[in-house]
């Protein structure tokens, strides 16, 4: 009588516990956490608006007239993946956050943004030049790509980029094996477009001026609904405490708030007291102190050939180098020419080092 059992080889035993691990380790990256989502076609251009209305007539109380007057500072835009916030209502400001809240500084959230980035956690950063007073516009392009979850960005080389290279033998992420997929490109066929496309969301920041702590943003807006990108939007901008700096009105002196609060958003009656420069306690609830309005291009974004644009962090599609990196200047109005007195000049630069023993972007 032959026996029920089969042997089966220690090799193989072996191989099949092996590939059993790579396949569970996998199995997050065929439902991606990591992003949005999309199964809208190739990558959407948009251009960004931001328009302050910061007024004396709408918000006369305590409105800073003088050193300084009220204006905005520069805007940051960030795409980005749900292991990364910008900010977020009712969760402690970073470090970044608290600096760009309180002085308007840029610094840390851009390398906090850089080294998220290097676990692609970040997609690109934007931003434009602040607003000399409190009704005003600035704008920006931007480009959202859907990518693989799988194989993340396009290849960058020194000559130029192209999509993923399938033809590896094996790829490694991490302790799993991906194994070569059909040469197939996600901009020509629906299925891989509908299952491994994923994007980012976007975020963004502006500080008042003046002001302890506070800002307009927004968090996580979602351009891609229903498999399309969305044409046009337009979304009113509320204040919001950092909840760093204990300060009631625009020009209250540096008071640390120990420990420091959450992110909350400043209503017409809340924080609840008379000296509070928001505190409009027979309004039900603040008119917008700002928008943004965003609009997808039949282009994608021209970049300027040579002057920097608005984009601070390279999108992944594209072959970008720093020979040197940026260099930023800031400044700030206090007090608005008179009398036929000459205009400000440019706020914002920004310009390129290029030391002489630093390669330049070819």
């Amino acid at each position: 009588m032959m026996s029920s059992e089969i042997f089966v080889p220690g090799w193989l035993q072996q191989l099949l516990v092996v590939l059993l691990r790579f396949t569970l380790s996998c199995t997050a990256l065929v439902n991606p956490s990591n992003g949005s989502e999309c199964s809208a076609r190739g990558p959407a251009s948009y251009i960004l608006v931001f328009t302050g209305h910061w007024s004396p007539q709408t918000f006369p109380k305590q409105y800073p007239l003088f050193r300084p007057p009220a204006q905005w500072s520069k805007l940051m835009a960030v795409t980005h993946s749900e292991q990364y916030r910008l900010w977020e209502q009712g969760a402690p400001a970073s470090e970044g956050m608290k600096s760009f809240a309180e002085l308007g500084l840029t610094a840390d959230l851009v390398k906090d943004a850089k080294e998220a980035r290097k676990m692609r956690a970040v997609g690109s950063m934007y931003r434009t030049a602040g607003i000399a007073s409190g009704v005003g516009h600035s704008s920006t392009e931007l480009l959202l790509t859907p990518r693989s979850p799988l194989h993340g960005p396009p290849k960058t080389t020194s000559r130029g980029s192209g999509p993923p290279d399938h033809n590896h033998s094996l790829f490694l992420s991490g302790s799993c094996a991906v194994f070569p997929a059909p040469t197939r490109s996600a901009d020509t066929d629906p299925f891989l477009l509908s299952f491994w496309s994923i994007y980012f969301p976007l975020s963004l920041i502006v500080k008042l001026i003046p002001s302890p702590d506070w800002f307009v943003g927004l968090d996580g807006l979602n351009l891609c609904e229903g498999g399309q990108w969305k044409q046009e939007m337009t979304l009113d901008l509320h204040p919001f405490d950092a909840g760093t700096d204990s300060g009631f009105t625009f020009s209250s002196p540096n008071f640390p708030t120990t420990p420091p609060d959450n992110i909350t958003m400043i209503t017409s009656q809340k924080p609840n007291h008379p000296a509070n420069s928001f505190y409009y306690p027979r309004l039900a609830e603040l008119p917008p102190l700002a928008s943004v309005w965003v609009r997808r291009q039949g282009r994608s974004p021209v970049r300027q050939q040579n002057r920097l644009s608005n984009h601070i962090l390279p999108d992944a599609t594209k072959p970008h180098r720093f020979s040197g990196g940026l260099r930023h200047r800031t400044r700030y109005i206090l007090l608005k020419p008179a009398n036929s007195g000459s205009a400000c000049p440019e706020l914002e630069e920004q310009e390129e080092c290029t030391p002489h023993n630093c390669l330049s972007y070819q």
